[in-house]
């Protein structure tokens, strides 16, 4: 058995010195968990001088090659964010037959094929536990708690800027530009938000946790996107007679049309288990066929959280080192299943529209919904503040994308409707 097992950190921002904590603060529950003591050798940083009072007594360095090149570190942690240079530093580690544990969204879901290979071919472990719902435990479960079952569909909100913007704006009546400013005052938003706001940060991580759960490999290139940066105060007070909340949904879903991914807003039902989960917290909701319903709840971003579950994989591969043991849950991807089209997708849907008001104008509304087969669930007609204009807000029946759009092209061609405002999925088993 080794003495100790040494490890470089990549990284030592944010989540790195969450990391640094986390190992040095639970240090002796770690060793008697792993059976071996782990130790911190070096870390990369890009300025060996600044003061780090965090890491007194590790030694610093601003070359990578002397963690990737250092033969006692068996385990590189990269923490530093972004594709480049992180996925270079990730591939030579393995190349070189060290465990990698990662943090890095961005890498796993564009690149985790290649990652996995070198892992593979170099027998060596790669973790990517903290890519996808900071603290909550999701990966490992998918892979080993859940491996019993067909996933049928995950979805979650796995984006904490997001869902406090949706929750201020639910709870205040408050604007998007309202809510963004303040949540970038707050540092939970950042300068440029759109990763966040269009749908990216969590189109990401629908890749990762779709890839896991269909066994099939989901590019980012696969997933539908689509932000809130349309999402008004009416929207919400809509939602909120209806019985619904707003929430940006990352879905992955099997159907008999195949595999769907999709980032959105949706419509949800206060019942769901999902459309209680508010402020900066993330969930992820699973439906198997063995389980029925699970879902995992908790802090989705921040140092210490992130950095509990890198320091959960950093234990995991060190008791693989102890016994001897690599790859035991290595890439799930075995499978290369069709992908539903964007427009074979089924959904209920919310349509608001601004209208005349005048007599008939129901009538002709109604009238092309139903030519492009689209059946209408509940109407409501309220006078609004423009002269001689209502809006209509309709709920559809679960109906094929392809069908709301032949609607919108019908609508939007109606002398009476003067503009769609907005249209939004409905996310219910309600019909």
């Amino acid at each position: 058995m080794k003495e100790a097992i040494k490890i470089g950190l990549l990284g030592s921002g944010t989540v790195g010195s969450g990391v640094v904590r986390v190992l040095r603060e639970n240090m002796e529950e770690i060793t008697a968990r792993v059976g071996t003591r782990l130790v911190l050798a070096k870390v990369l940083v890009r300025d060996v001088k600044k003061p780090r009072p965090y890491l007194e007594g590790v030694e610093l360095t601003d070359r990578v090659e002397d963690i990737l090149e250092d033969d006692e570190i068996s385990i590189v942690v990269e923490v530093m964010g972004g594709i480049k240079p992180a996925k270079d530093y990730m591939l030579r580690a393995l190349a070189a037959g060290k465990n990698v544990v990662t943090a890095n969204k961005d890498v796993v879901a564009q690149y985790g094929h290649e990652l996995f290979d070198m892992a593979e071919a170099h027998d060596a472990d790669f973790r990517f536990e903290a890519s996808v719902g900071g603290g909550i435990p999701i990966i490992m479960p998918l892979k080993q708690c859940l491996t019993a079952n067909r996933i049928t569909e995950i979805m979650g909100i796995v984006n904490g800027t997001t869902n406090y913007m949706l929750t201020k704006m639910s709870e205040c009546g408050a604007s998007y530009d309202d809510v963004l400013k303040e949540a970038q005052e707050k540092g939970y938003a950042e300068a440029n938000p759109s990763a966040d706001v269009d749908g990216l940060d969590a189109a990401r991580k629908a890749a990762i946790l779709s890839s896991i759960a269909f066994n099939t490999r989901i590019s980012l290139d696969d997933v539908s996107v689509e932000g809130i940066t349309k999402i008004t105060p009416d929207d919400i007070a809509y939602a909120k007679n209806l019985g619904y909340v707003v929430k940006l949904l990352a879905i992955g879903k099997e159907t008999d049309e195949g595999i769907n991914v999709r980032v959105h807003p949706v419509f949800l039902p206060e019942e769901h288990p999902l459309a209680s989960v508010n402020g900066v917290f993330n969930a992820i909701f699973v439906r198997g066929n063995a389980v029925g319903e699970a879902m995992f709840y908790g802090p989705g971003a921040g140092s210490l959280p992130t950095a509990s579950a890198v320091v959960a994989d950093i234990i995991d591969v060190a008791r693989d080192i102890v016994n001897h043991s690599f790859g035991r849950v290595n890439c799930t991807c075995y499978r290369k299943k069709v992908l539903c089209p964007i427009e074979k997708t089924r959904s209920s849907y919310y349509v608001r529209l601004l209208v005349e008001d005048k007599p008939g104008v129901l009538g002709a509304i109604a009238t092309a919904f139903g030519n492009a087969d689209v059946s209408l669930q509940s109407v409501i007609q309220t006078q609004r503040d423009k002269k001689e204009h209502a809006e209509i807000v309709a709920i559809t029946h679960c109906v094929p994308h392809a069908n709301i759009l032949t609607a919108l092209d019908v609508l939007n061609a109606l002398p009476v409707v003067s503009e769609v405002r907005n249209l939004i999925r409905v996310e219910n088993d309600r019909g």
